[in-house]
């Protein structure tokens, strides 16, 4: 099991993560691509490298809009999977130009 990472190291953390912030126990980000089939795309994409991790975000779709969570509940916080998921996602947002957008 990956250890909780402290709060000092999730705020490192987010400084090179731009459109990522804390929500209690997760990260959550929205980013908007440019249609409704990029969008999926994102989703397709992110989930085939969530699936490799064997680390699953909370994802939802609403038109051309994901909205991430991301929290590693067998940990009970944030670990540094969810960091590196977290990158991982934004690397797919920008390959597909998707921009990140305000968060619910």
């Amino acid at each position: 099991m990956s250890r909780l990472i402290t709060d000092e190291e999730i705020t490192r953390q987010l400084g090179s993560l731009p459109g990522w912030r804390r929500d209690g126990d997760s990260l959550v980000a929205s980013y908007e691509a440019p249609d409704f089939p990029a969008a999926v795309q994102l989703i397709v994409d992110v989930g085939d490298q969530a699936e490799q991790m064997g680390h699953h975000p909370d994802v939802d779709l609403r038109w051309k809009v994901t909205h991430w969570r991301l929290s590693t509940h067998s940990a009970g916080g944030l670990t540094q999977l969810d960091i590196e998921l977290a990158h991982l996602i934004s690397q797919a947002a920008a390959r597909l130009a998707a921009v990140v957008t305000k968060s619910p």
